[in-house]
């Protein structure tokens, strides 16, 4: 598969795995649907060069899981302000452990720069939201978890990929099926890959003949380092910059070098200079007058891991003050938010406008931000790309 694929089916997968929160109401599964269901995966298991004794370890025992369906009303990331879940992810007891990791694992965290060009900091970052440096990793058996979903045809065909992709790893003796363990929707190990993605980017960085993203933190860190240089990271570039704009800034022009950003009077809020080379653009993600920053690239590089903006940012902030950076001083808004229904109906507005051409999902990202400048610099507002109530009022 080429990179550019992979990139977007990483994406999708990610994309797709965030959708699962939405409510999707299933039948329920009687024992003996389930068992038929599962036959009918050998076919295709042994097209993947699954042996017969793999198929029937995994499977033995194994019954649908009512509390898996159940997890489908949640909505993670997706279903809270920015702030909020910066609030939670980034807290202050987290990044002292940050901190203290990365002293503990310097060397390791240089070698696997030398080999991706992902900063420590940033790999860091990730294995801290996503387990909490390993210390939660998920309990919930991923066979089942993934035979659950397969079963119902949620999300269509995905969660059936991902079980057969799950049957080929436990054929390859990475791990066990008692020790293949993740989140409720088949997120595995300190990583939370799903298991395609760990057959494409999980890498043996402790030599010891397994890909273990289980029990091995230098085999977690390095097949994040993987992932994101897979997803297109740039190692000449930050994440980001959380940055202090001057007053009377033109949010009309939010693309750029960062050298012109700088020559308009864009300062980083740690004091240091702008980086001199890259692109860059402006992200207002509580509106004007909250913090700014400038994501580069690989701010889309974070996106592949998982969709959400807030996660995106979660993860660069983070790792930011895992660096030894500042908190955030600029304040968040206080007002009114749009909730999925409204953003919905802004989608509609603005694509009966010419302006967007995204999904009606109700969710904030790159698409609907783009959209939302464009109808606010043909209005003669201010261009943040913030989606509001007074924004929809005035698009209806």
């Amino acid at each position: 598969m080429s990179p550019s694929r992979a990139r977007s089916r990483t994406a999708a997968l990610r994309l797709v795995l965030a959708l699962a929160a939405i409510p999707v109401l299933a039948a329920p599964v009687g024992a003996g649907d389930f068992r038929a269901f599962v036959e009918e995966l050998w076919p295709a298991a042994q097209a993947r060069k699954v042996s017969r004794a793999t198929f029937d370890a995994a499977f033995r025992g194994v019954t649908p899981d009512p509390g898996v369906l159940a997890r489908l009303r949640r909505q993670g990331e997706f279903g809270r302000p920015v702030w909020e879940y910066l609030t939670g992810a980034v807290s202050a007891g987290r990044i002292a452990r940050g901190r203290a990791e990365a002293a503990r694992r310097a060397e390791a965290l240089a070698r696997i720069e030398a080999a991706y060009g992902v900063p420590g900091p940033v790999l860091l970052a990730f294995w801290g939201i996503e387990s909490d440096f390993g210390a939660s990793a998920g309990t919930v058996p991923v066979v089942r978890a993934l035979a659950t979903l397969a079963e119902a045809r949620h999300r269509g065909e995905l969660f059936r990929d991902e079980l057969l992709a799950a049957l080929e790893i436990l054929e390859h003796h990475d791990v066990s099926p008692e020790r293949m363990r993740g989140s409720w929707a088949g997120a595995m190990g300190q990583t939370q890959f799903l298991p395609s993605a760990y057959l494409r980017a999980a890498v043996d960085f402790d030599g010891d003949g397994r890909r273990d993203i289980w029990d091995s933190a230098p085999d977690a860190l390095a097949s994040i380092a993987s992932f994101l240089h897979q997803a297109g990271w740039r190692r000449e570039l930050p994440w980001g910059v959380a940055v202090a704009l001057p007053a009377g800034f033109d949010l009309a022009r939010y693309r750029g070098p960062f050298s012109d950003f700088a020559r308009r009077g864009v300062r980083a809020i740690d004091g240091a200079p702008l980086p001199e080379a890259g692109e860059a653009s402006l992200f207002l993600p509580g509106g004007a007058g909250g913090p700014a920053f400038l994501i580069t690239a690989n701010f889309e590089a974070i996106r592949a891991y998982n969709t959400s903006d807030s996660y995106a940012l979660a993860v660069g902030h983070f790792s930011d003050r895992i660096a030894g950076g500042p908190p955030l001083a600029a304040p968040w808004p206080a007002g009114p938010r749009l909730d999925q229904a409204g953003l919905t109906a802004l989608q509609r507005g603005l694509a009966a406008r010419g302006h967007y051409d995204g999904p009606f999902d109700g969710r904030a990202g790159p698409k609907l931000r783009e959209a939302v400048r464009r109808y606010q610099i043909a209005a003669g507002l201010p261009a943040d790309g913030y989606a509001t109530p007074a924004l929809l009022e005035h698009l209806r």
